[in-house]
């Protein structure tokens, strides 16, 4: 029987994260992000099999999707939009998220997603019931890689 379990101190906090966007080689420290998910999902084809009932499964590609939400305190998605609009020009732009907790003994763990697109966005709002105004945002990404790895917590191996 194992006996290993996690500390609770090794669950990574939330809050503590860092998000930075480079559009067009100027960097923004993007602290007005509430949340960011970005998400794999593999393409796969199926395969017939002599001598098996069932068919297996191959991986043949993959595609990048992500949504995040800000506060409505930013007119930097909505002036690539309005470049789009104007011009046909799309402009796409990378993601640096930095997960690190002090208390945690996993260290940091940083994924730059590449070549992030718009799939649209917000261009105006108002809530005059709203104790503050945020904006979602949902985009693709078509390339990624991960600089900084957690380590393996106590009793993993």
């Amino acid at each position: 029987m194992n006996n290993n379990t996690m500390n609770a101190k090794d669950s990574i906090s939330g809050s503590q994260a860092e998000c930075y966007v480079t559009i067009e080689g100027k960097r923004y420290n993007f602290m007005q992000a509430i949340s960011l998910e970005a998400n794999i999902d593999k393409t796969k084809t199926e395969v017939p099999i002599l001598g098996k009932t069932g068919k297996g499964n191959k991986s043949t590609g993959w595609t990048g999707t992500g949504s995040a939400t800000f506060h409505y305190n930013t007119s930097i998605f909505r002036e690539l939009l309005e470049k789009f609009k104007n011009t046909g020009e799309d402009i796409y732009f990378d993601i640096q998220v930095t997960n690190e907790d002090p208390v945690s003994s996993v260290g940091r763990q940083t994924v730059i997603l590449k070549d992030c697109n718009l799939d649209g966005g917000l261009l105006t709002k108002f809530d005059a019931d709203a104790e503050y105004l945020d904006e979602d945002l949902d985009f693709t990404f078509d390339d990624f890689e991960i600089p900084e790895k957690y380590s393996l917590l106590a009793g993993m191996q």
